[in-house]
């Protein structure tokens, strides 16, 4: 199972990288693969400092964690 995580995670990666900032909920629809293992992908990336997340009005936004974002993330 862990490298069906990884290998979710590695999708979510390359999502974000080609197209920045995106909803939890987006990256679920668009991202091939179960709700469940998507947010498994997430909760991987984010152990791993990998991911930066914004609570903004009814949505919570995720981006790959740059030097830039580093200081807003946290």
């Amino acid at each position: 199972m862990q490298d069906d995580i990884g290998k979710v995670a590695g999708e979510i990666w390359h999502y974000l990288e080609e197209n920045g900032e995106v909803t939890v909920s987006k990256l679920i629809r668009d991202i091939d693969g179960k709700e469940r293992m998507t947010l498994m992908g997430i909760g991987w990336l984010a152990r791993e400092e990998n991911l930066a997340f914004e609570k903004r009005n009814r949505g919570t936004y995720l981006t790959l964690r740059t030097p830039a974002t580093d200081d807003n993330a946290r």
